[in-house]
């Protein structure tokens, strides 16, 4: 009786970690919403482009109302008149269309803080601050109403997907937000710089590891039954 509550309470507190993961993942997500206080208003740019792209105002924040699988994808983001000096990071927001940064101090913003912001198209910036990634980054940069606008990310890479002469031989170049970019290895490579060729060994690198995951598995059963009947 002891063995099956103790697989009991085992798979409990899985279910019960894997909840709160979640909800800490979703919580940490959203506080980018939260940065300032306020809330986004129908007026502003991205109020119109949140109503535009019929989505829903979460106080900073413009949330998809059409994506079920995820339904707190940030699309908009609006940190106008915030009193920001600088920005670090702006967690949750990677899928994030448009960014409203204007009307702050801004002195600096952290040349990492767009990584992996392939969807972003619409930026918002106080006019003496850089678009991200520099002008070649973007399809058009300009000056207005002492706001700076980066509209139209551009692809780092050759503009074909293809070959890169910035990745190595044997891998494909592709955007990773603006001024980023991310060699991956071509059909048939693997390995470091994609010198390998051939299929990843799955066999080899995972069998060992599921085999010892099986026999310490069978060692604990073992030492559990012996418990239980010694009791």
């Amino acid at each position: 009786m002891k063995v099956v509550l103790s697989w009991f309470e085992t798979a409990a507190l899985i279910f019960i970690l894997n909840v709160c993961f979640n909800e800490s993942y979703q919580l940490t997500g959203l506080q980018v919403c939260s940065l300032c206080g306020g809330t986004v208003q129908n007026t502003s740019d991205v109020g119109q482009f949140c109503s535009s792209s019929a989505g829903r105002i979460d106080r900073r924040c413009c949330l998809a109302n059409n994506n079920a699988s995820d339904p707190e994808r940030i699309i908009g983001l609006d940190l106008s008149n915030c009193s920001l000096t600088q920005v670090k990071e702006l967690p949750g927001a990677s899928k994030v269309s448009m960014i409203d940064l204007s009307l702050n101090p801004i002195v600096n913003i952290s040349e990492k803080v767009f990584l992996g912001f392939l969807g972003l198209n619409y930026m918002i910036l106080p006019q003496d601050v850089v678009c991200p990634g520099g002008n070649v980054s973007w399809q058009k940069v300009e000056v207005r109403q002492g706001k700076r606008l980066c509209k139209g990310q551009n692809n780092m890479c050759n503009q074909t997907g293809q070959m890169s002469m910035s990745c190595p031989e044997h891998s494909l170049c592709g955007p990773y937000g603006p001024g980023f970019f991310e060699c991956s290895c071509a059909e048939n490579y693997q390995g470091y710089k994609c010198l390998r060729q051939g299929e990843f060994p799955v066999v080899k690198v995972f069998g060992p590891l599921a085999a010892s995951t099986v026999v310490i598995s069978f060692l604990v059963w073992v030492t559990q039954r012996r418990k239980a009947k010694s009791l």
